[in-house]
Formats: C-alpha cells, structure tokens, sequence
C-alpha cells in the first residue's frame, strides 16, 4: 500500500493492531496459525492495492482443524453456561479495546462507509453483551405429567462444532452474530469468512486468541479456516459438524441446505433479499425519503436488507420521485474512509459488472431511467469499482427486479390501493425485510397482521436496512428461514431434550396402558 492511503486515515496503525501482515497464515485454531502453499490475495475495492495474502487452508489442514474442535468441545461444554459467558464478556471488551482498528479494516477491505464499518464493529460488541446475559438464561420449561408421582420438563444441551459460513457484505458482525450465541450454548465454532475478507477473519480470530489463551482455553474453541467455495462444501458435507449457519446468495444457500439436509443436519441460513418500501399517501416525506435514499446507496446497496423497490402512492408519485432525483444529485462518492462522502465501492470488478448487466436489462425490458449509472473513472477511482447509484422506474414482475441485483439499483414502481401495494411488497421470491410509511395507524397495523408482510423483518417508518441486536433477524422464502441474533435465537444452537423423572415406586405407563407381567 502507498504511504498516503495508510497514513492519511490511520490504516498502518490499524492493521499493525490487529497483526495483519503482508503475508498472513490464513487457518487457525486460536493462536496456532497453518501455513499452506496455496493463498489467497485480499485487494481493497477503495484503490484497488493489494493489502495482504493468507494461506488457503487444504484438506489435511481442515480435518486437524475440526479434530482441534472436537476436542476442546469437550473441555467447553463441561464449563458452566455463566462462565462461558465470562469469556464472551472479555472477547466483547477487546473488540472495544480495538474497534478503531478493525472497523477501519472493515471499511477499506470491503469498501462501506467508515462510521458503517464502526457500526459493524458495534453490533459485534451489542451481540457480546446481550450473549453474556444470555448465558445465565439458556432455560428450558417444566409441565404437568399425566403419570402421578411424575415430573417432567425439557432442557437444552450443546450441539457441538458450528460450522459458520459468512458474506463479504458484513465480514465481521454475521460471525460474532452466531458465534456469540454459539459460546455460551457451550459450542466450539470453524468458521469460514468470504475468500473477498478474509483479513477480516484473521484479525478477529487474532483478538479471540488472545482471550482463550488468557484464560488457559483449549484454541480448538474458535477456528478459522479460509479458501473458497470448496470449503464450505467441506463443511456442509461434514457429519461431525451438526449445525452450518451459511449468510449469502440463494443460490449458494440451496446447495448448503441439500447437502446439509441430505445428512440430516441443521443449517442456519440467511440468504438473499429484494426488499421493498411502501410509501403511502399518508407518509411523512421528510423521513421517508431519507429512509428510503440510505436504504438504497448505504454500502453501496450491498446489503441483504438494502431497498431495492420503492412501491409509491399514485397521489405523491412525482413528489417523490423529483425528491430522489434531487437526493441523488447530492450524493458524494469517493473514498469510504473519508467521512465527508455517502457511498463507497462496490467490493469488486465482477460486481461492476453485475450492476451494468442489471441497467441494461432494465432499459431492455422497458424501464425508464430517472438517474442514469455507470462506472466512475479517475484518478479517485482508480479500483474499477466506483458505480453511480442508479434509479428507474420499473413494473414489479419485470425479470430484472425479481432479481436481487447486489447494487444500488432503486426500482420506483406506482399504486392506488394497500391491498395492491402489499401484493406487490410480496410479490417476490425473496422474503427477508419490508416498511411501510405512514402515519395512519390503520395502515400500519394492516401491513403487520397476517395478511400484510410476508417478511423476516417489517418496519413502520423506518426503512429496510438495519436491525438491532435484541430481535431475531432473518427472513422467509428464498431467505432461507434461518434466525440469528437475539431473541430466542439461541436455541438452534442447542439440541433439546424432554426428561420424565419418575420418584414413585410404581411404573404407570403413559395413556393409561396396562402391562402386567
């Protein structure tokens, strides 16, 4: 890297935080770092320079890896819930100890906004915190048996190794999502970040060693390993790894959910999404628009809640759309680590060309352009991967918006009636988050009952991106169904179990039924 792109927003000092060097080993459990022949090279989407290489772990490594997790499984299972939670309270204390330095990483090997990759940073040190709570709160329930002199109840027990599987878009706080949880349920973790961040992925599991071997924990208990695709196949495939929480396209998540299903494991999956915003008649503009403008541009439309349709009321149609247009206007595009601008990179050239394939089928299948795209070119934009957010005016069953375009591409589309609206907001395959603004009570209600939105995650004037840590977050249809972060979350972790403790002298059979011998 140039001296004046480190220096100027503190990335030297960042990255010597963290221990990221030039060459980095790229699987790990804890601090015991493997090096292989094979790497892989990470390249900043902000200038397109290459930050460093990790090795890519191999077959042999990740059968020593898994095997490392088997056995410290066994020690952190036996510790009691409480105690784990300690030791997610420390993790959660080091990452604010370092969350300049990561959330920095975070911002320039992925491209998003600097106070977005802080914010990044945040929602792994919230998880941590709601974790630790958690750990004196892994409750099962008692009920009534049918049997006199009988007591019955379920409890919940560790599953084992957690296989994690992550996106590029948040390279950081998905992991912690699962992870967190998974500590204090008393799992042990391998995870797998997006070969496009792995340095993200070597720089927390740097922080987390530090913390087991601190406390004298077996390393197996946080794992990493890196590579593409044929990774996570391993993982998916493994019969000792009961549970896979695998975040990113549908595409890939159908086929961790055949294999994972195939050996009748469990998978975690929080895939694609086409999220909409209805903006009544009864709107308030000012929020709404705003709502809707982050939604759309905030990391360069590369998150799964970004706003991809904006579903408008026919009385305020051109009132918002010349808001947009005006809004758009005033976006600044640069550097993500300058707080001064909006949008940031996309995270590389395949992505550019994604986007570009995406406004040629619009014009294509006859949509109307309201803010034309393209690639930015110059010296500021040397990577490739600067595009110009984009809007149109599009119909909801067109093939392109049916499509989840990872991109800021807002599609504007026209209704009279909610009912219509709704239908529309539904009309996808996809069903991760939804709002709707407005301000009639009666409106809100109806897009929250059962008849509304079909969607992990509905809103009432707020947009579709961005969650807190307290509720479950994830989504239905081609979402995949999966739940993480709060609420109860937790208990995909965990295998439950009924027990019946019978303290009579007799055995009364349940149902009535006679025995006698």
């Amino acid at each position: 890297m140039e001296a004046t792109t480190v220096k100027n927003y503190g990335l030297e000092d960042a990255l010597k935080a963290l221990k990221i060097a030039p060459n980095n080993p790229g699987t790990s459990t804890g601090k015991n770092w493997m090096d292989s022949k094979e790497t892989i090279d990470s390249f900043s989407p902000v200038d397109g320079k290459k930050i460093a290489s990790v090795s890519a772990t191999s077959p042999e490594q990740y059968e020593a890896v898994i095997q490392k997790a088997q056995e410290a499984f066994h020690i952190w299972r036996t510790m009691p819930a409480p105690k784990r939670g300690e030791i997610v309270r420390q993790f959660g204390d080091k990452l604010r100890e370092n969350k300049e330095a990561l959330g920095k990483l975070v911002s320039y090997e992925m491209g998003k906004s600097l106070q977005e990759g802080y914010g990044e940073v945040q929602e792994m040190i919230d998880i941590c915190d709601f974790a630790v709570g958690l750990s004196r709160q892994l409750h099962g329930l008692t009920m009534h048996s049918e049997r006199p002199g009988h007591r019955m109840y379920e409890q919940y027990h560790p599953l084992g190794v957690v296989g994690i599987i992550s996106a590029f878009n948040f390279p950081v706080a998905v992991w912690s999502w699962n992870t967190a949880l998974a500590w204090v349920c008393g799992d042990v973790c391998v995870w797998k970040p997006s070969e496009k961040t792995p340095l993200c992925g070597v720089a927390c599991q740097n922080l987390i060693a530090e913390v087991l071997e601190a406390n004298d924990l077996p390393e197996g208990i946080s794992c990493l390993v890196n590579g593409d695709y044929k990774i996570g196949e391993l993982l998916s495939h493994d019969e000792r790894v009961p549970l896979v929480s695998a975040t990113g396209s549908t595409r890939m998540g159908k086929k961790v959910g055949a294999a994972v299903g195939a050996r009748l494991g469990k998978s975690l999956l929080e895939l694609g999404g086409n999220n909409a915003i209805i903006m009544t008649e009864n709107s308030d503009l000012n929020i709404s628009v705003v709502g809707a403008v982050f939604g759309a541009v905030g990391t360069c439309g590369q998150r799964c809640t970004s706003t991809r349709r904006l579903i408008i009321h026919e009385s305020i149609y051109d009132q918002v759309k010349n808001a947009l247009v005006k809004a758009y206007g005033q976006l600044r595009i640069g550097n993500p680590l300058d707080e001064n601008n909006h949008v940031g990179p996309l995270i590389d050239k395949d992505a550019v060309a994604q986007y570009e394939k995406a406004l040629k089928a619009v014009k294509e299948e006859g949509g109307n352009v309201l803010v034309e795209g393209g690639v930015l070119e110059g010296e500021n934009y040397a990577s490739g991967c600067y595009v110009k957010p984009a809007i149109a005016e599009a119909k909801n069953d067109m093939n392109i918006v049916q499509t989840e375009t990872f991109a800021p591409i807002l599609y504007l589309m026209k209704y009279s009636d909610l009912d219509e609206a709704m239908a529309m907001q539904n009309g996808v395959r996809q069903g991760l988050s939804s709002a709707i603004m407005t301000t009639n009570m009666r409106q809100a209600e109806k897009f929250l009952s059962h008849e509304g939105s079909d969607c992990g995650i509905a809103n009432v004037n707020i947009g579709t991106s961005g969650a807190e840590i307290g509720g479950a977050f994830g989504g239905e249809k081609e979402t995949g169904g999966g739940r993480e972060s709060g609420s109860d979350a937790w208990k995909i972790y965990m295998r439950r179990q009924t027990n019946t403790i019978n303290y009579t002298t007799e055995l009364p059979l349940a149902q009535g039924i006679k025995f006698d011998i």
